[in-house]
């Protein structure tokens, strides 16, 4: 009675059509779900992710859960996600490519998750690191560790998405730093981001966690575009 109460005057949309949801469905609709454009890069043992790295870093396994197109589903998800509080939609991402990564045995070695971090700034404007609670659900799915106290951005940088890929690299090579170093030392790192482009960012960032000793990092993403 009283969720019935609450859908008529909250009523819960689907964050990519925005149509209304069935009792049944949960942040994505059935029809938007079936709509969306999966990869299955790590079903496939297809290394294009892998390919963004060759010859810039060493990248243990790397995927994409969905693949990014301008004003596509993904786009309307991802957007939602950063700046319109659409936290779920993480959940729901997170949940799917953990449960699939689960039956990959070369993943079932990840000892944590690390998610790549927001400059306490926009972390402050924003509420949420909106690739948090993607990156926990793969971790709950992995049964590995979850740390956002490792990598820290220390420094606030501009929008990279019109940058070519020498400007990006240049603007994030010293833009990431390593706290608490010895909680990953001898591990198998897992680190997540919502879209790959070109790679600089996490480029970055796997730089910096390489300066612990004898780790071992692969990469996950919601999207790669």
């Amino acid at each position: 009675m009283f969720k019935s109460l609450v859908n008529l005057f909250f009523p819960k949309v689907c964050y990519a059509c925005l149509n209304l949801l069935q009792d049944n469905e949960e942040t994505i609709c059935v029809d938007c779900r079936h709509a969306l454009p999966v990869t299955n890069f790590h079903l496939n043992n297809d290394d294009t992710v892998l390919k963004v790295f060759y010859g810039r870093v060493k990248v243990a396994q790397a995927t994409a859960l969905l693949r990014f197109e301008k004003k596509g589903i993904v786009q309307q998800l991802i957007h939602g996600l950063k700046y319109k509080g659409y936290e779920s939609v993480g959940v729901v991402l997170g949940q799917w490519l953990g449960n699939e990564l689960k039956t990959i045995p070369a993943y079932n070695t990840i000892d944590m998750v690390i998610p790549v971090p927001l400059h306490k700034s926009k972390l402050r404007k924003r509420g949420y690191n909106q690739v948090a609670k993607f990156g926990a659900c793969i971790a709950e799915a992995l049964d590995s560790g979850y740390s956002d106290n490792v990598l820290v951005k220390k420094t606030n940088i501009t929008s990279q998405v019109t940058k070519k890929r020498f400007a990006r690299w240049q603007n994030n090579e010293a833009h990431f730093t390593l706290q608490n170093t010895k909680t990953i030392e001898n591990k198998h790192i897992l680190l997540v981001d919502d879209i790959i482009t070109t790679g600089a960012t996490l480029e970055a960032c796997i730089t910096v966690l390489n300066q612990a000793q004898n780790v071992k990092i692969s990469v996950a993403t919601m999207a790669i575009a």
